[in-house]
């Protein structure tokens, strides 16, 4: 008995000691590479219109240094996921320098992406390497805090991370053995992100409505809305990817030609607007300026081309933003609050695009106000009931579809 309560303490210290270390690296290196894409952004915009022209050209460049060093790197998430599952693989630490430095060149070329994509890798990555350190804990423990240190660092959602990456690696089973840790790398990497001063988005909102049946009515349909926005997503992006690899068999002229496409497509459509991570389109929401009703469908579409090209990135934040500016369009016509209507499609549109339902309440929650926590439940739950299973994550699993 003492063995094996020696043993529990051993394996519980070990464990939470080498979460705290997660927590603080990762949470580093986000910051270096948050900091680093703010700055390339802001140039970016500066040197709008034109520069977009230059992003085939740019990834061309990239890709085949990716191809000829990156080795197992090139295949991203993927191998983040296959990690997670438990299954014997290695990610190679090169691929937070790959990674980082693609999103990078992304960015600063105007390509229409995301960055949490990078985050999740670092920690996927750093989680796995602290891991290999413990020969008494499975790897794959490790990879899920790092998801959550690397998740929480950028956005500074330490609550969202946490359930992020207990429910995205398979749908309807959470890791709950190791919720502690998880928690512990995660509100480290967020608090010692912002005392780094890597900034995070954040606008209280107070709900001025009540839950009548009407409202409800109306809420469940602003759900199944997003629910339907997300998963219009998930799917153009699987196909997408799919016919582009068809149709340029070879990832050099693919990221080129896809590459010019999509930089063209983005100086076409008012000179940059749906350019990068889309925080142009969030933050003039929420200062009441002027969003049209096309504006999530253009930043959608762009951002599939510019990610099914090969561009290093990911899907969140522009997530966030279609979200926002689609939830603009409900709330006019189902005579809603605006904001708040725009706070839950923010939220709700990234549940259902990543399959997951309790991530995209509490990063609404801790994004705008847990006075809004019982909208976001509501328009998550039906977001996440019409969103047919459709994820951005290819290796993600389904709990009740694995077990048939």
């Amino acid at each position: 008995m003492k063995e094996l309560l020696k043993d529990r303490i051993d394996r519980w210290a070990s464990l939470l000691f080498i979460s705290i270390a997660i927590g603080v690296v990762v949470s580093g290196l986000d910051v270096l590479f948050g900091r680093v894409l703010l700055s390339l952004i802001a140039t970016s915009h500066e040197l709008m219109p034109w520069i977009p022209l230059l992003l085939g050209p740019a990834g061309i460049v990239f890709m085949f240094i990716f191809l000829r060093y990156g080795k197992e790197s090139t295949q991203g998430m993927n191998l983040i996921f296959r990690a997670g599952h438990g299954e014997d693989v290695d990610i190679p630490k090169r691929m937070v320098l790959f990674v980082t430095i693609g999103t990078w060149i992304t960015h600063f070329f105007g390509g229409s992406a995301g960055r949490e994509g990078v985050a999740i890798q670092i920690g996927g990555t750093i989680g796995q390497w602290f891991g290999s350190l413990s020969k008494r804990i499975d790897r794959r423990e490790f990879v899920v805090i790092g998801m959550a240190a690397g998740f929480s660092g950028l956005f500074q959602t330490p609550i969202a991370a946490i359930f992020f990456a207990l429910e995205v690696l398979v749908i309807g089973h959470m890791r709950y053995q190791v919720l502690i840790p998880t928690l512990i790398a995660s509100f480290i990497a967020s608090n010692l992100s912002h005392v780094l001063g890597l900034e995070k988005f954040h606008f209280e909102i107070v709900p001025d409505l009540t839950l009548t049946p009407l409202v409800l009515i109306k809420l469940a349909i602003c759900g199944i809305a997003f629910g339907l926005c997300g998963a219009l997503f998930a799917y153009l992006l699987k196909q997408s990817k799919s016919f582009t690899q068809r149709l340029f068999p070879n990832p050099l002229w693919r990221i080129f030609i896809v590459g010019v496409l999509a930089g063209g497509l983005i100086i076409l459509f008012f000179q940059g607007r749906y350019a990068s991570l889309g925080m142009n389109l969030i933050e003039g929401t929420f200062a009441l300026e002027s969003i049209t009703s096309y504006d999530w469908l253009l930043k959608l579409l762009l951002t599939v081309l510019t990610l099914s090209a090969g561009f290093q990135g990911g899907e969140v934040t522009p997530l966030f933003a279609i979200g926002t500016t689609l939830g603009v369009v409900l709330a006019s016509v189902l005579g809603l609050p605006v904001l708040l209507v725009a706070a839950l499609g923010y939220a709700s549109v990234f549940g259902s695009a990543t399959n997951t339902v309790l991530a995209p309440v509490f990063i609404g929650a801790e994004v705008f106000g847990y006075e809004t926590l019982p909208f976001f439940f509501i328009v998550c739950a039906f977001s996440y009931a019409f969103n047919f299973n459709q994820s951005i994550y290819g290796q993600q699993k389904i709990a009740w579809l694995t077990e048939k």
